[in-house]
């Protein structure tokens, strides 16, 4: 199929070029020219794993192209996935002003009928809204539009690897036409009808459970979205609560959530005590829920208990600082990991962001190390000494904070870095560490509900 993506960001960018691999011919636009522009010329404006690889080898067989003109985009699509950003307002509503911006495009430029598809995580009702403002602004003639709810489920630092390997495809639709071509689209990933890209090179992609693809109607596909992710988000709130639970009683979160995961009604994923969560899904999407149930005259107190909690872990992570440094006041601290979690560049929303922000009120001199997050925060913390190699970030730093779980710090050579710090003192906000072993290379440790 023709299909076009409006909306050149994660899930736009990741879309269409796992489209492309499936067969499919894609054309990608967005409002930012210069991404545009760089896409043209074969670079890759944000960091996931594999979407290089991808964006390479259909560009090379001619299955994706790219366009700053939006109106060659919409005519160019017999299907069209909106992919724009959906950022939250002061309220926590979401902004859904480029919803609307893109729905008044398609209805003025498209010559024959489209299947528009809603792939942004938008609240429930937005879809018909979306089928409204089509109608309204429609030239008439023999254009129609079919309107349908895709959510992605995508993990950025894997989005690539998940959508190849979904473990369902929600489509809501008021139309059984819509979800047959649906369907049609998501075949070859449905079917595993090609070799999946992730695993070249690598032996067999490994056997999993077939993708269900659920058909449901628009506002409750709209709603599984927020949803999901606002249960993952809870777990994690909870797990935080038991952890300081945990410190005060001295048992071991680890232990705790360990056990408690092991129930398959329970399962491990995101019980994971630390510095909260972040990235410009999780908040925002709390926010738009809790929004969304007040405006319908449902009190999500549960929800806002989470993202209060969420918030609290700066501060119970600033308190540790504060206990362990006393003075931070001219103290060298080096912040190991900027973005929000491992293998993405993605800093939005990012806890290691408000630590910095606040060491820096109090005057406090940071050196900073991440793989992939250093370019965006250099854009908002100029002031900060960066370094690729976080053994120089930490050569005479008085504490070293670990705020994102990048593999390069899970495997730092401790007894190497601590000859070259000021002071031998971790403060662990991901838990990477076991507490006896950084004791016994004579670290003072702080982490998060271990003993």
């Amino acid at each position: 199929m023709r299909i076009s993506v409006i909306g050149c960001g994660y899930v736009g960018l990741v879309t269409g070029a796992c489209l492309a691999e499936a067969g499919h011919d894609v054309v990608c636009t967005d409002i930012n020219a210069e991404r545009i522009k760089m896409l043209n010329a074969g670079e890759v404006p944000i960091y996931e794993l594999h979407l290089g690889e991808i964006l390479d080898s259909a560009r090379k067989g001619g299955k994706i192209s790219y366009t700053a003109d939006i109106g060659e985009a919409i005519r160019a699509g017999d299907a069209i996935f909106i992919c724009v950003g959906t950022p939250p307002k002061e309220s926590g509503e979401a902004d859904l002003s480029a919803i609307d911006s893109v729905a008044r495009q398609i209805a003025a430029e498209a010559k024959s009928s489209k299947l528009v598809v809603e792939k942004s995580t938008v609240p429930a009702r937005t879809g018909l809204e979306l089928s409204r403002a089509l109608a309204a602004y429609s030239r008439g003639g023999n254009v129609r539009f079919r309107v349908a709810s895709n959510p992605e489920f995508l993990r950025e630092g894997t989005a690539v690897y998940d959508f190849f390997h979904p473990d369902r495809i929600v489509v809501g639709v008021e139309d059984p036409a819509a979800a047959e071509e649906l369907r049609e689209i998501y075949r070859p990933i449905l079917e595993k009808q090609f070799s999946c890209p992730v695993h070249k090179g690598a032996g067999a992609c490994p056997a999993g459970p077939k993708a269900e693809f659920l058909v449901t109607t628009i506002n409750s596909a709209e709603l599984i979205k927020h949803a999901s992710n606002s249960f993952l988000a809870l777990k994690i709130s909870y797990a935080n609560v038991i952890a300081d639970l945990c410190e005060r009683i001295g048992a071991d979160v680890e232990e705790v959530t360990h056990a408690m995961g092991l129930d398959p009604r329970i399962g491990t994923q995101f019980l994971k005590a630390g510095l909260g969560f972040g990235g410009f899904c999780f908040p925002k999407d709390v926010q738009a829920f809790i929004h969304l149930a007040a405006s319908v005259g449902v009190d999500f107190e549960i929800l806002k208990a989470t993202e209060r909690v969420n918030k609290q872990r700066i501060e119970r992570f600033l308190e540790k600082i504060h206990k362990a440094l006393w003075v931070v006041k001219g103290k060298k601290i080096a912040v190991l990991g900027l973005a929000f979690k491992a293998n993405t560049d993605d800093i939005r929303f990012a806890p290691a962001l408000e630590v910095v922000k606040k060491l820096l009120e109090e005057g406090a001199v940071l050196a900073a190390s991440d793989p992939e997050g250093m370019t965006g925060a250099r854009t908002i913390f100029p002031q900060i000494a960066y370094h690729e190699d976080p053994y120089e970030a930490l050569k005479n730093a008085d504490a070293a904070l670990v705020c994102t779980e990048w593999d390069v710090f899970k495997k730092l050579d401790w007894e190497r870095a601590g000859k070259t710090m000021a002071r031998k003192l971790v403060l662990d906000g991901r838990n990477l560490y076991v507490p006896g072993k950084m004791r016994e290379m004579g670290f003072e440790y702080y982490c998060f509900g271990r003993a």
